[in-house]
């Protein structure tokens, strides 16, 4: 063992993921080190305070504050970026970057924003920069994409990317409790973070899509230029509506490219999924990605999606990918680089966005109600598949639930912006997506 070369290590940031980089890097060494031929050394640990008391123990001569001293170090060979944000975490990969270091990194936000800019860096200053964990934590879906199915082109990239909202949905639809409620048992059981924004209104999956959609087709979608929904305004009627008409309801990515007219689409939203399809069965925390490409058909990966143990496992396998890359030479690893410009895609106006919808409307309780709703739909040349009609919370007001045949996303928006103007209709209707996938 002493024979061999050693590989230097620094750790940017020591939370959750930080700490579980080091548990599972001291219980797998032996067996990694033999794999790779190298010793593989943690040189220093960047923290906010030196003082805090930790789970886990590490030398606190490895301690230090100074982050950007991590990525600047002439021994350390990869920096694992653990930090989260994008104002410190940003500095410390381009400063990694420019000493031609491997950079590691699990921030899908800091991807989604400054993606184009980190590649170019790592480029032209001949480093590297790897985000397995970005993304659905220990499923690797990264390297699948840049490396087993690198054959294909995708017509469709579809699943559950966060475990939160997929626990929240679980326990609502398995014990008929609210939003509130469920919300709230999730921070306490710590599947939630105190300010759940960020997952719950679609934000961490739209990062994770917009690094799906670069991989696959070359192209930054920025969160904007993408159709991003959240969970809140679900209900439990909701989703037992959804189970009367044979569906379940999940929180998706959906990433197209319609290969005629080369355009793409990004989306984020609660779908209704047929109840026999395999992501509909998907359950907790869990998270499933269907991958669809013209040479292999159709491929599925579920795993879990976050959590200490898996995002480090992406990380430590980002880790042994990087030993290898500095043992070998020079060359970057399958996908390091941009697709070249052409490749790159339009997006997808509304009007070419089809689907069918399901929609609820909470209305006056009164007669020529539905047939009003209709009208205004038919105006759009948006047409009823279904209806349910059951009581409404408030007094002297109905649920009305109708889903559709299959329209464009514009036609049925303009149809819901005139029904919300109706008098009959008392609150802002919802709008969920029908997906229908034929994998």
């Amino acid at each position: 063992m002493s024979e061999r070369p050693t590989i230097r290590l620094g750790l940017c940031g020591f939370g959750t993921v930080g700490q579980g980089v080091w548990k599972h890097l001291e219980r797998s060494r032996p067996a990694l080190e033999s794999r790779l031929g190298r010793r593989l050394e943690v040189t220093a640990v960047a923290v906010r305070d030196r003082r805090k008391a930790r789970p886990v123990k590490i030398p606190a001569a490895k301690l230090t504050t100074d982050a950007l001293a991590v990525a600047n170090d002439p021994r350390i060979d990869i920096v694992c970026e653990l930090i989260g944000g994008t104002g410190l975490a940003r500095q410390v990969t381009l400063a990694a970057l420019k000493r031609g270091k491997v950079v590691i990194s699990a921030n899908k936000a800091l991807i989604c924003e400054y993606g184009a800019e980190i590649f170019a860096c790592a480029r032209r200053h001949g480093g590297h920069f790897l985000f397995e964990a970005s993304v659905a934590g220990g499923i690797p879906i990264i390297k699948a994409l840049r490396e087993g199915l690198v054959a294909n082109r995708f017509s469709r990239i579809y699943g559950i990317l966060n475990g939160t909202c997929n626990y929240i949905l679980t326990q609502m639809e398995a014990l008929g409790a609210p939003y509130s409620q469920v919300l709230a048992e999730a921070k306490a059981l710590g599947y939630a973070e105190a300010d759940e924004s960020l997952d719950v209104e679609g934000w961490d999956t739209a990062h994770k899509a917009s690094i799906l959609a670069w991989l696959a087709h070359g192209t930054w979608v920025r969160t904007d230029q993408m159709i991003v929904e959240g969970i809140d305004r679900i209900t439990p009627a909701d989703l037992q509506n959804a189970a009367t008409l044979g569906y379940g309801i999940k929180l998706l990515a959906v990433i197209t490219r319609d290969f005629q007219t080369d355009e793409i689409c990004v989306r984020v939203h609660p779908t209704l999924l047929p109840v026999r399809s395999v992501i509909a069965s998907v359950s907790g925390v869990f998270n499933a990605i269907a991958v669809t490409g013209d040479v292999v058909g159709t491929t599925l990966y579920i795993g879990r999606g976050a959590g200490q143990d898996a995002t480090a496992s992406a990380v430590i396998s980002d880790i042994a990918d990087a030993a290898a890359l500095l043992r070998h030479g020079p060359g970057a690893p399958a996908g390091d680089d941009q697709p070249a410009a052409g490749e790159r895609c339009p997006i997808a106006p509304p009007e070419r966005i089809r689907s069918r919808y399901y929609l609820r409307f909470t209305v006056d309780d009164q007669p020529g109600v539905l047939a009003r709703v209709a009208s205004a739909l038919a105006r759009h040349r948006v047409s009823i598949a279904s209806v349910i009609q059951t009581p409404a919370a408030r007094k002297g007001a109905a649920s009305l639930v109708l889903t559709t045949h299959t329209t464009d996303e514009r036609a049925v928006r303009r149809a819901l912006g005139n029904l919300a103007r109706l008098g009959s209709v008392l609150e802002t209707p919802l709008l969920l997506r029908i997906g229908e996938f034929a994998d």
